[in-house]
């Protein structure tokens, strides 16, 4: 019976487990806000925050064990130079596990782990609403400056479509008249021509 064990084992190994978290804990001082599944980051908070308590030390033995953990040599610049002094007036708690909620697929509980300080940041200029106004705005500014809009064509002057559409009327019933006109004079030129070449009847 496995009383008073508190560890998670992970379904992993010892070497695994403590390559995961590792891993882990790289990316998490890295990006400072990480997502994963629920499990990973309750074990992964105490192995980080571990780490965070020797930054704040600063001390040649305290690079030392951080830097058997982390592989990455900027990151634990980062760790030394940023993130230990930021928790210097902080005695734990340097992070936050938000849940997600389950991951579609698998069904796994998803939960971020975040340092505290790096929450994101929402201005107010970046709400939709606003950015829809200002471009509703713009179109009335456009037409008073004399710009063309979508309504007119270019390369017409009328004013009232109606005029319009009775030059457009009268124009093509010019143009029917015309025709019907060419076609009536080649008919009576052919009568002609049929009438000239038949014989007259003999008296």
């Amino acid at each position: 019976m496995r009383h008073g064990k508190a560890l998670r084992k992970l379904g992993r190994t010892t070497a695994h487990r403590m390559s995961l978290l590792r891993n882990l804990s790289t990316s998490f001082f890295d990006k400072e806000r990480i997502s994963t599944t629920l499990p990973k980051a309750k074990e992964l908070r105490p192995f980080a925050e571990r780490l965070i308590t020797l930054a704040r030390r600063d001390d040649l033995h305290s690079r030392r064990m951080v830097a058997r953990s982390i592989q990455n040599k900027a990151v634990v610049k980062k760790l030394f130079d940023t993130l230990g002094p930021r928790f210097a007036q902080r005695q734990g708690g340097y992070s936050r596990i938000l849940k997600l909620g389950s991951r579609s697929g698998d069904g796994a509980e998803m939960a971020i782990l975040e340092l505290l300080g790096s929450e994101p940041v929402f201005g107010k200029g970046d709400k939709k609403g606003k950015k829809g106004k200002k471009q509703k705005k713009a179109a009335p500014a456009a037409e008073a400056a004399g710009g063309v809009t979508a309504d007119k064509t270019p390369g017409h002057d009328h004013e009232h479509p109606e005029e319009h559409s009775r030059e457009k009327g009268e124009e093509n019933g010019k143009a029917r008249a015309g025709k019907k006109t060419a076609g009536g004079t080649k008919r009576s030129q052919g009568a002609d021509k049929g009438e000239r070449g038949k014989k007259k009847p003999a008296r």
